[in-house]
């Protein structure tokens, strides 16, 4: 018969309240949320397999999950490194993604104070997209995968927008062209419309 296990008691009111707060969560990660949840129910006498089957788990996952937080508290809801998984990233570094998703791109043409157009980096992107993104920040010393960019984006509520195809071409003498510019697309112009006899009232 395998042994009851329980989680270990909050250290004080301030981990009980960040775990039951995070148990409750709705925008957290759902892997961390449902670890919390463990805890809590645990918390409140709820004995191992009932915690597997109202949380659609095994028991062997809510035994794990139990024995790392009594062995490294808060920071045993998370995953090891290695474990398959990117390691997550602190705040600081997603509020820094997130200044750089709303940045201008270095390669980007902009205008100066003097009305001309200068480009910061040449070389760098002209549009943010998933893959520039990724590679700015690796190079700003932050590990992230693309697919973290993604989720933490769309969590932020950054929308995207698929850029047109001049605007990436990496020809120098092509143009954008405006309306009316081809000299084969032919524009119709707008007949006014007649207005109504005015009657004049005597």
């Amino acid at each position: 018969m395998p042994k009851l296990l329980f989680a270990r008691p909050p250290v004080d009111a301030m981990e009980e309240r960040k775990i039951r707060k995070l148990a409750g969560a709705r925008h957290a990660p759902a892997d961390w949320i449902r670890r919390a949840q463990m805890v809590a129910l645990s918390w409140d006498g709820v004995r191992v397999p009932a915690i597997a089957q109202a949380l659609g788990c095994s028991q062997k996952a809510v035994r794990e999950r139990l024995a790392r937080f009594a062995a490294d508290g808060l920071d045993g809801l998370g995953d090891r490194p290695g474990a398959g998984r990117k390691p997550r990233i602190s705040q600081a570094q997603r509020s820094q993604l997130i200044a750089l998703a709303r940045s201008t791109p270095p390669g980007r043409l902009v205008r100066d104070d003097a009305g001309e157009l200068t480009v910061a980096d040449p070389a760098g992107p002209a549009v943010w997209n998933l893959d520039a993104l990724t590679a700015a920040a690796r190079a700003a010393g932050i590990d992230i995968a693309r697919s973290q960019v993604r989720r933490i984006l769309l969590a932020e509520g950054v929308r995207w927008r698929r850029p047109r195809s001049w605007t990436t071409s990496e020809d120098p003498e092509f143009a954008p062209k405006g309306p009316g510019a081809s000299s084969s697309t032919r524009t119709r112009r707008r007949t006014p419309r007649s207005s109504p006899p005015t009657s004049s009232v005597r």
